[in-house]
């Protein structure tokens, strides 16, 4: 296996590129190694969700894309990153509020505590901003053959 692997996508900031986000960070973990139907898989899925959501929903049309990037270093940390072209950072709210939308980075937040991971926010050279979620690597990253059998 390589020291690192990378992947990344960029989609355009509305809302059907939230499921196509969420598909592709699937499909390119499954070619790590990671099986979909695991808790794990889960977790990703649902922080790359919320990631994606985010740059299409805050940013307020200023952001005409936004770029998913995956990265897996020595089989021992997952990063992911989303990338946008607004320059607000993400709000903090506080985990009890009572309202149907803007707890996206809360659930981040518990999510990536529960797995051991990191949260970071970073702006970018062009003014935007990336958020990226580091994760350990607790499952062998080995490639899936087109058969779906995994190398060893």
């Amino acid at each position: 296996m390589a020291d690192h692997l990378e992947a990344s996508v960029t989609l355009p900031s509305e809302p059907a590129s939230v499921a196509a986000a969420r598909a592709y960070a699937l499909d390119t973990l499954a070619e790590w190694g990671l099986p979909p139907e695991t808790e794990t898989a889960d977790t990703v899925r649902l922080i790359v969700s919320e990631l994606a959501t985010n740059a299409v929903q805050h940013t307020f049309g200023q952001s005409p894309t936004f770029t998913l990037d995956l990265g897996l270093d020595r089989d021992e940390h997952l990063r992911i990153g989303v990338t946008d072209s607004h320059p607000r950072f993400p709000r903090r709210l506080p985990a009890a509020v009572q309202q149907d939308n803007g707890r996206g980075m809360v659930i981040i937040r518990w999510l990536t505590a529960e797995y051991g991971g990191r949260l970071r926010v970073r702006p970018t050279r062009e003014g935007g901003k990336t958020v990226f979620v580091e994760l350990p690597w607790t499952v062998p990253a080995h490639p899936v053959t087109a058969a779906g059998q995994q190398e060893p």
